[in-house]
């Protein structure tokens, strides 16, 4: 590991970078501003290392970062239904930051817009600490959240949370990195082949909120039960895609039981990169890259629309205020564990 500076926030606060590195020719470099993946280079079916996911060359584009790139979510990722949720009979209010939702928990206070606490904990694993009082950003309880990105001789990225509470609360973190497979500037990522363990989506109505119904894939435009291309169907004529502007939704991953499960399976055809994902959460959140504007990313690649895809593993959206789905409530008696896994392939 080679830790070393990344920069000074806005109030003059150092940040650091850390690279892990594997003799197989991988690399990733993440950084205590925000918990953020910088960097995850891996190499190609030639050998050649190409950087697969998008970002910024430094610290002041991260205290913008509209996009969320390569960010820790926390303490809730994705949306919350009128900024609003009751727990132990308690209603607590969120800011108001999407129409009359809350995304992402705070644009700017976020976890991802903080200077986490790091601690090397091997050769090839950082842990990420960071600390919440009780309802800053509007979540109860005092919280512990931990993010350790681990990385392995056989070309997995893992990234294990923790979430401690001294009272029950929200917490669903995720991680927001944008890939794309062929390199992080290199285009569209429609091209992309995709196959999910994911026969169900969560359908949503206005302002993506769902609406407590998981619909069959089957013979819509969400189908990737069998692999296909990301982009081979994402401007069909269908009603959800009105709302979302083509892929944006949860999908509902196959038999979870909280184990570590096979979820996705992504192939660049070109440079013959595959990427498997693995996670014990019950959701991801497959998002399609439908409003990655024209923007200057690292080493001043131009980055647009869908050039990459995401898929935040998570609770499911609103879930806090739909009964029926798996519930996000940890606290005292129940602390928040779950684990994601990036491995990569030719």
């Amino acid at each position: 590991m080679i830790k070393s500076v990344f920069g000074n926030t806005k109030e003059g606060v150092t940040v650091y970078k850390y690279k892990l590195s594997n003799s197989k020719g991988m690399r990733a470099v993440v950084t205590n501003y925000g918990a953020i993946l910088v960097n995850l280079i891996v190499p190609d079916k030639f050998g050649v290392p190409e950087d697969v996911v998008m970002g910024y060359d430094t610290v002041a584009d991260y205290e913008s970062n509209p996009c969320f790139f390569g960010s820790t979510i926390a303490p809730s990722a994705n949306r919350i239904d009128k900024a609003k949720f009751t727990i132990d009979g308690v209603e607590y209010n969120l800011p108001v930051n999407d129409g009359d939702n809350n995304l992402h928990s705070d644009y700017s206070s976020g976890a991802h817009k903080r200077v986490w606490d790091a601690e090397e904990v091997g050769e090839n694993s950082v842990k990420f600490t960071l600390k919440m009082k009780d309802m800053e950003l509007g979540f109860p309880g005092n919280k512990v959240f931990t993010v350790t990105y681990t990385l392995t001789e056989d070309n997995e990225l893992k990234i294990d949370y923790t979430g401690t509470s001294d009272k029950n609360t929200l917490i669903n973190p995720t991680n927001h990195s944008y890939f794309n497979l062929g390199g992080h500037g290199s285009g569209t990522a429609m091209n992309h082949i995709m196959r999910l363990e994911c026969d169900r989506y969560t359908v949503v109505r206005e302002g993506s909120i769902p609406t407590g119904e998981n619909a069959p894939v089957q013979g819509t435009p969400m189908d990737f039960t069998k692999a296909k291309r990301i982009g081979e169907n994402n401007n069909d004529n269908f009603e959800q895609f009105d709302i979302t502007g083509g892929i944006d939704h949860n999908f509902v991953i196959k038999d979870y039981d909280g184990t570590l499960k096979l979820f996705a399976t992504v192939e660049e055809p070109n440079s013959g990169r595959l990427m498997k994902v693995y996670t014990t959460l019950p959701g991801v959140q497959f998002y399609a890259g439908n409003y990655i504007g024209d923007m200057t990313g690292k080493d001043g690649a131009s980055y647009g629309y869908r050039g990459a895809f995401c898929l935040e593993t998570q609770y499911f959206p609103n879930a806090i205020n739909i009964p029926s789905f798996v519930q996000p409530v940890f606290g005292p008696e129940k602390p928040y564990v779950s684990e994601t896994v990036y491995k990569f392939e030719i």
